[in-house]
């Protein structure tokens, strides 16, 4: 069995013979703006994914339609030959257009072809982890996408499967198809609409991975300007993304982090919120800020 380094808030058991430590990498942020086009310093970007690995993360999200490519390409520049240790998980379901626009493509004989680009951008021979993102699509029905998916699975091209931007009705019917190991949705201090699928894979056993997990990437967050956030991190002497990164660690045992950036600083920043000691009260005080199921703009 592989093992995970306790120093990064502890291990998850991802399948049977896979753990990760529970705070990894998000790598979307090495794309260009808006997640499209090469970064602006491509050696900065080679320079953080190669310090994660040297504060010993082994879990990093990524998909060929970061950039488009550009981010497949880069992690294996900077980390190929791989770690035994570290698992790639990517998502497949979309593509992007001339313009940078998110387009589905969610047809199993599309999914089977970007599971099979990933693997040749990230030089490997068996994806860890593979997310299909669903979109609803009348013409496609989500059992034969995963039905592509676990084929794959079969022949040993995948290893696992994960679902991204799910319901849980949604999340209820996949598990009826095929085994599901972690599920990414949107989830963070602000905004918790997604609170009844993290008890979901509680309940199941699987991994609830939130994207966003700081606000969202492409509007600026409330919880940064939130008094109460501010006020535990000047008590912690921490930043406000450490605060709400350590509540996400307390709040479900199965909740596996990957916040992302371009900065070598933000990123030791980010793994350091392992070390931060959350008291009874701030969890209380993060908890009151919006209810389960709700945004913090809902709550005001």
């Amino acid at each position: 069995m592989t093992s995970a380094s306790n120093a990064l808030g502890g291990v998850f058991q991802l399948t049977a013979d896979r753990q990760v430590s529970r705070v990894g990498f998000g790598a979307m942020q090495l794309s260009g703006p808006g997640v499209f086009g090469p970064p602006a310093d491509r050696d900065r970007a080679i320079r953080v994914l190669r310090r994660a690995a040297e504060l010993g993360i082994d879990h990093i999200d990524t998909s060929d339609f970061y950039g488009p490519w550009v981010v497949n390409e880069l992690i294996a520049e900077a980390l190929h030959p791989y770690a035994d240790d570290l698992v790639l998980a990517t998502k497949i379901g979309a593509y992007r257009d001339h313009e940078g626009g998110w387009l589905p493509l969610n047809h199993p004989d599309a999914l089977r072809a970007q599971v099979h680009d990933n693997l040749r951008r990230l030089r490997l021979e068996a994806l860890d982890l593979v997310y299909l993102r669903h979109t609803v699509d009348r013409g496609i029905a989500l059992a034969d996408q995963l039905g592509a998916l676990a084929e794959l699975r079969e022949q040993g091209l995948v290893r696992a499967i994960g679902l991204s931007n799910v319901s849980v009705e949604q999340y209820e019917e996949a598990k009826r198809h095929t085994e599901i190991a972690a599920v990414q949705n949107l989830y963070n201090v602000v905004n918790r609409t997604a609170a009844d699928l993290l008890a979901k894979t509680a309940e199941s056993g699987a991994a609830f991975v939130p994207f966003f997990p700081l606000g969202s990437g492409f509007a600026e967050s409330r919880a940064r300007e939130d008094d109460v956030l501010r006020g535990i991190a000047e008590r912690h002497g921490a930043t406000q993304a450490q605060i709400s990164l350590a509540w996400l660690l307390r709040r479900a045992e199965n909740i596996l982090l990957i916040p992302g950036t371009s900065s070598p600083e933000h990123l030791e920043e980010n793994t350091a919120a392992v070390d931060v000691e959350l008291s009874e009260a701030d969890i209380t005080a993060l908890n009151a800020l919006v209810a389960e199921g709700e945004t913090l703009e809902e709550a005001h």
